[in-house]
């Protein structure tokens, strides 16, 4: 009797008081390339790792130079076959060819995850490429098995138009005389395959004039809502009536257990003259909402409690593409600064006011040269306010100057803790030699290529021989002042051996009060 009581008394205990770490939101981008003015693709992938929290992106064909830029970098790539590729690749021998040329060279080294058959297939109207999508899509998944590769999924984006009817959700239906002839195969096939089913929702095209709340009901901002009087849910945005018209489509063909990823949605920040809805404030509120709803888990209101898989439509700016609005539907300028903050970046809220200085050319290996080698210490997104105040208070008792952060300092506002963490973290960091290990702290710090500094606040650099000739007393050059007495094991041994002699006191007290019941 007292064992399953201890056990479940712990179970109790450590659910209630064990501490909580926040999950990073991640979400993909779609990388196009219709410009004649964007960063290399080597300081393209250095710039994503090392600056944001972005971890997979789509390409629009297999470049190999965006693909050996991406290897070693963990983010995951979706790769696209030509549209007027498709018929020749439903052939078994030109879908190995085509495996060997375009997968096997990069293959595991850059992390390709999937491979998306053509683009909106439907949409083209070509009954030769429709007819032949669903037997390409087979014949690359085998030519993928024969070449020992189990990892990566192959699948073909939809735009909303293969739906006949979306409006309520639940009347979702795929468009007569494709359901049957080529979405119920494919998502057999999907099904087998472990695969998603792959749309491109667009609120923004879905904006009414004639409705004066459809634009907040696009945007996720408060509106009134439309209500499915069939299943009686009220939809409070458009993305999640959308997605759930897909479901419905699905679910009437019996496939409703198939997973739906994003391929594509976003909002252009500019466009034509007297467009409706194109803005940088509503573009910012789109992709920032969006985010956060695919993030939260919440799922839809016929997907309860799920969390999609989602590419942003685009990560820069094009300047190739036909009209103003499709010129504008880019996260990142080709300069690498943000059109407008949704997030992403991993040390946004360290950061002031974004500068007009555009950054300096790049190095061979693609990193930003703009500061050289140079770089600092800031908190991870993911990171929380506990463990940060932890960082500071390390940071701040081992000798480091933390006057700045202190009330009147020049970098005492923001005053929150992630800004003055970023401040201490990286003063630290510096003192201490800038290695990596010294920006670890317990898993919740990542390196910058780019200086955080901003207004009045300067953040500490030391060169690599400044910080590693110094005593332990004083870093030298622009850290002057600043004193590192650093631990033989660093910040994360010592905030890791905190946690671990936590859990144990816990543990005990828990058998004692058991004991003593």
């Amino acid at each position: 009797m007292l064992l399953p009581l201890l056990h479940l008394l712990l179970l109790l205990f450590f659910f209630f008081f064990s501490p909580s770490y926040s999950t990073t939101t991640t979400i993909g981008v779609n990388y196009g390339t219709v410009a004649d003015n964007l960063p290399p693709p080597t300081t393209v992938a250095t710039f994503l790792r090392s600056q944001t929290t972005i971890n997979r992106i789509k390409i629009f064909d297999t470049n190999p130079d965006i693909l050996r830029a991406f290897a070693g970098t963990g983010i995951s790539i979706t790769v696209t076959v030509g549209n007027g590729d498709i018929p020749n690749l439903s052939k078994l021998p030109a879908a190995q060819s085509w495996v060997s040329t375009n997968i096997l060279p990069f293959h595991p080294k850059t992390a390709i995850n999937r491979i998306a058959v053509g683009n909106e297939i439907l949409a083209t109207s070509d009954k030769d490429l429709i007819a032949h999508t669903v037997p390409a899509m087979k014949t690359l998944y085998q030519a993928l098995t024969l070449a020992n590769i189990t990892n990566i999924q192959v699948s073909t984006p939809h735009s909303l138009g293969i739906l006949t009817s979306s409006e309520p959700p639940s009347s979702g239906q795929f468009r007569p005389g494709y359901d049957k002839a080529i979405f119920a195969p494919m998502l057999d096939f999907l099904r087998q395959t472990k695969s998603p089913f792959l749309v491109n929702p667009y609120p923004f095209f879905g904006i009414d004039p004639n409705r004066p709340d459809s634009l907040n009901w696009a945007l996720f901002e408060p509106n009134g809502g439309v209500l499915d009087s069939v299943t009686g849910f009220n939809y409070t945005n458009m993305f999640d009536a959308q997605m759930d018209a897909v479901f419905s489509a699905m679910k009437k063909l019996g496939y409703d257990d198939v997973d739906i990823a994003v391929a594509e949605t976003g909002w252009p920040s500019a466009g034509e003259p007297g467009q409706p809805g194109v803005g940088l404030d509503n573009a910012a509120s789109y992709n920032g909402n969006l985010i956060k709803h695919v993030n939260s888990g919440k799922g839809t209101p016929l997907m309860p409690n799920r969390t999609f898989e989602t590419f942003v439509f685009s990560l820069f700016n094009e300047n190739l593409k036909p009209t103003i609005s499709e010129q504008n539907y880019g996260l990142f300028k080709p300069d690498l600064k943000p059109v407008y903050d949704v997030g992403l970046l991993t040390h946004q809220e360290a950061m002031g006011p974004t500068s007009d200085e555009a950054p300096g050319p790049t190095s061979s290996s693609g990193s930003v040269s703009g500061s050289g080698s140079k770089t600092w210490c800031v908190p991870k997104t993911n990171a929380n306010e506990k463990a940060l105040q932890a960082n500071i208070d390390f940071a701040c008792s081992s000798g480091i100057d933390c006057g700045p952060i202190k009330d009147g300092g020049p970098c005492f506002k923001p005053n929150t803790v992630r800004s003055h963490a970023a401040y201490a973290m990286n003063a630290y960091f510096q003192a201490s030699g800038r290695h990596p290990s010294d920006c670890d702290f317990g898993n919740t710090g990542v390196i910058a290529y780019t200086d955080p500094s901003y207004d009045t606040c300067t953040y500490p650099y030391a060169s690599s021989a400044a910080a590693t000739s110094s005593a332990p007393e004083a870093a030298e050059g622009p850290a002057a002042g600043m004193k590192a007495r650093k631990s033989d094991s660093g910040a994360s041994v010592k905030l890791g051996v905190s946690i671990l002699i936590n859990h144990i006191i816990s543990y005990f007290i828990c058998i004692l009060f058991c004991f003593l019941l």
